[in-house]
């Protein structure tokens, strides 16, 4: 199920039910949605062919559709409802990507840094505006809009560059997260500086709302989300875990909006509450194609808002208000990281690449507007002062980064690195100690080989390979697998290994070997195809189950195809391995856990050790149940009719017995090394 055409269809609800019943043509909201996605799409096009990041293509394409140009797009309640969940879906993903851990990895970039450009930003603009008159309100108003960037852009130009992880990346994103952050005061003290907010105790009122939605974020990310997420991924089912993060998404962002925060920022709360959970990788991959279309909605939306006969007639103060804004923010964000401790070589990067004015400003502004708030005390002239300068600012960013790189390259350079502080600190971001170097999300791939799911084939390879003494990385969809790796160290990932933007964001180029040995046929063809899009030369091994399998991974490039089923494991040793390692070396390192049996004095107990006597292969080295749960065992147990391994009743959930009453399955033998009696259910004895 696709899940992208009933949302585009919600959006429009209001436009169906309003609609008759019978239509001479098309109805008039779908023309309007085809000429949205249509008019998305070739703007993204050419920002491909010019280069130029999606966001501006986006921005300018609203401008030229909108009704200040050509008018092809007119029905502003339809683009406003899908722009409203593109900045949700937008901040969402933002979320996700922060996480607590990593908000506590660069603190003192967030409040100290962050802290300094906003406070200083809000008070620079609005003193200025004081003393040239303005009204305190509308200054302060002023302040709020302009002290806040778009994170979407920056993040966006960031990644473009690779430099999301060096010391200019860690602390813009610092910056942007407290900006982000903020917006919780401001919009609730917007109300206030508009005389609608009850004074000091509304000022109270408002600092208890916000203290009162952070509480419940933490609370909720580390109680109530990560269960909800364990029992949904279990069941394997794509729609079900994309309809679970929307319903979130949408559920938390509207009950932020009860409390009277707005929308987007309770979707960025959502964010959170995903990131704390193992699933923020899986659930950026499903979101991201519903994030990307609805962000160019919202993007479109902020050039529809641009009248080119206003901008025509009002050039001279938009592009004053632009370049004074920008001048203003590129001054303090440099001097505010100074402040950071921070090189003027980091401090120049941040400040041109945060000039420009964010998302949640329009958030902002709308509610200011609605209030009678006006932009730098200009009346009803200054929304359309702000909107023309914000769009100039957004689509002039590339530029401005591109500017702050030629002024980079005129400072001298750098002395050698020592010792020395604080950026370098910030940007190893995911655990960069030891030998590892850890990748994106955390997951080492570099000269790796790297299994794309961990079925019993791909256990089986993987734990062969680290008595071989290969390193191996895992991405998987499978909890209870995942938890067995995480259990054992090894490095784990979960997540849509079909995901090609995921694959991006790993560098899975850069692996020594991809291992798609899925059972399902479908997937594994899946997966290879959208692997030789990302990294045409990886070098591919997957497994066929028939003939025409054979043939259909050989033409989507699959390079080494297993056929022989109990030969897979085998044959992955065979091609990761040195040709030193011999074929006994490969049998040694496959028998980590020999079959296991009955001896003659067991089987003769009884029927069911008679016919339940083995020989079977144990499927794990721990409790894989337990380690799903996060729990420890005493002793562990073997079914001698499956080979599941479980905790003993000495142990707190005594999977073993539960399995045995469960399955029916009635002998089982000790799995603990040195012990080898055996127990019968039915008839009680041990020997």
């Amino acid at each position: 199920m696709n899940p992208v055409a009933p949302l585009l269809f919600l959006l429009a609800g209001s436009a169906l039910a309003a609609a008759p019943e019978v239509h001479a043509g098309p109805p008039a909201f779908l023309v309007q949605l085809t000429l949205l996605l249509g008019v998305s799409a070739l703007a993204a096009y050419l920002s491909f062919r010019l280069r130029l990041i999606p966001i501006i293509g986006f921005l300018v394409a609203g401008v030229v559709a909108g009704p200040g140009a050509l008018g092809l797009i007119r029905d502003q309640e339809l683009i406003s409802a899908a722009s409203e969940v593109g900045v949700m879906l937008l901040l969402f993903t933002i979320g996700i990507e922060f996480s607590l851990e990593r908000l506590s990895r660069i603190a003192r970039q967030i409040f100290v840094g962050g802290g300094l450009q906003v406070g200083l930003t809000v008070l620079v603009a609005a003193g200025a505006l004081l003393l040239t008159g303005v009204a305190a309100p509308d200054a302060v108003f002023t302040g709020c809009l302009i002290a806040l960037s778009s994170t979407a852009i920056v993040m966006r130009l960031l990644g473009e560059r690779g430099d999301t992880n060096g010391p200019a990346g860690q602390v813009s994103l610092g910056i942007l997260i407290f900006q982000d952050l903020a917006v919780v005061l401001m919009v609730l003290l917007i109300p206030m500086l508009a005389g609608q907010g009850g004074g000091a105790a509304g000022v109270v009122v408002a600092l208890a709302k916000a203290a009162g939605i952070i509480a419940f974020v933490l609370i909720a990310a580390r109680r109530i989300v990560p269960p909800i997420m364990e029992v949904v991924a279990r069941t394997c089912s794509n729609e079900i875990f994309l309809l679970t993060v929307v319903a979130l998404c949408f559920g938390t962002a509207s009950l932020t909006a009860t409390a009277g925060v707005s929308l987007a920022l309770g979707a960025f709360l959502a964010g959170l509450l995903v990131s704390e959970s193992r699933y923020g990788a899986q659930a950026m991959g499903e979101i991201l194609p519903l994030q990307i279309l609805f962000s160019a909605a919202f993007f479109l939306s902020v050039g529809l808002q641009l009248d080119l006969g206003f901008l025509a007639g009002n050039l001279g103060v938009v592009l004053g208000a632009a370049a004074l804004i920008a001048a203003l923010k590129v001054g303090v964000t440099f001097l505010s990281v100074r402040l950071l401790g921070e090189s003027t070589r980091t401090a120049l990067p941040v400040a041109f690449l945060t000039a420009q004015v964010g998302e949640f400003s329009f958030v902002l502004a709308a509610t200011g507007t609605a209030l009678g708030l006006s932009f730098a005390g200009l009346g009803a002239q200054g929304g359309g002062v702000f909107i023309a300068a914000t769009v100039l600012l957004m689509a002039f960013t590339p530029a401005l980064s591109a500017l702050a790189d030629a002024l980079g390259r005129r400072l001298p350079a750098p002395a050698p690195a020592g010792a020395a502080g604080g950026s370098g600190a910030g940007g190893s971001g995911a655990g960069g100690s030891g030998p590892e170097e850890r990748g994106a999300h955390g997951l080492p791939v570099a000269g790796r080989v790297v299994f794309a799911g961990y079925g019993a084939h791909a256990r089986r390879a993987a734990r062969a390979l680290s008595r071989a003494g290969v390193p191996y990385s895992v991405i998987t969809r499978n909890p209870d697998g995942a938890s067995e790796l995480e259990g054992r160290g090894a490095p784990v990932l979960i997540a849509d290994y079909t995901r090609a933007g995921l694959l991006r964001e790993l560098e899975i180029a850069s692996a020594r070997a991809l291992v798609i040995v899925d059972d399902d046929t479908e997937m594994t063809e899946r997966t290879v195809s959208v692997v030789r899009s990302v990294a045409p030369d990886l070098r591919l091994i997957t497994r066929a189950t028939s003939p025409e399998g054979f043939q259909g991974l050989q033409g989507l490039g699959a390079q080494h195809i297993l056929t022989a089923p109990r030969e897979v494991a085998a044959g992955i040793l065979d091609l990761l391995t040195p040709p030193e390692v011999t074929r006994a070396d490969i049998t040694r390192h496959l028998a980590e856990h020999p079959p296991v049996t009955l001896n003659a004095t067991q089987r003769a107990q009884c029927e069911h050790a008679a016919h339940h006597a083995g020989p079977v292969t144990p499927e794990a080295d721990v409790c894989l149940e337990c380690v799903a749960q996060g729990d420890t065992w005493v002793h562990l147990r073997v079914c001698m009719t499956c080979g599941h391994v479980g905790c003993c009743d000495s142990s707190k959930n005594r999977h073993a017995t539960a399995h045995a009453r469960r399955q029916d399955h009635p002998v089982i033998r000790s799995a603990e090394p040195g012990e080898t009696w055996a127990y019968c259910y039915e008839h009680q004895w041990t020997k």
